[in-house]
């Protein structure tokens, strides 16, 4: 039985591929799942034609991202925190508070999720951060916590 795969199948086929599977694997486990249909001339052009969108799609969006990075590499975003002794802060800075100050300094809208911090900061100075946008798409940033004026 002839298929063209519409999903990744690990270790059997990617999306768009057109392979030969068994006749039981594609009827009751590949078809049923849609993960594959059947491989007829008109099939292959609709999946060839909605490959050809998403791709679009992807590269639109990953030129908006590249786009977004060059406006985040290497600025500088200043946060107030409230101190204690010898430099701490009470509390900590997350990533939430970056992506707050990120679109409160810069204007843009950052996922916390795409923040990546070791761990949350408790010292005043700076520190750079991390953003993954996307796979390889990863500004830095410089964070520079002040004391909080009383």
């Amino acid at each position: 039985m002839k298929v063209i795969f519409l999903e990744n199948v690990p270790n059997v086929a990617r999306i768009g591929e057109i392979k030969e599977v068994a006749d039981g694997y594609g009827r009751n486990y590949l078809i049923p799942r849609q993960l594959a249909l059947l491989a007829s001339p008109e099939v292959i052009e609709r999946v060839e034609v909605k490959l050809k969108a998403k791709a679009r799609i992807q590269a639109e969006t990953e030129a908006e991202l590249l786009e977004m990075a060059g406006h985040l590499e290497g600025r500088e975003v200043i946060i107030e925190a409230r101190t204690g002794g010898k430099d701490r802060l009470y509390g900590s800075i997350t990533a939430a508070d970056i992506a707050t100050a990120i679109e409160n300094t810069i204007g843009l809208v950052i996922d916390k999720r795409k923040i990546e911090l070791e761990q949350s900061i408790r010292e005043i100075g700076s520190h750079e951060v991390v953003i993954r946008l996307a796979g390889d798409i990863v500004p830095k940033i410089t964070v520079t916590v002040i004391e909080q004026a009383t």
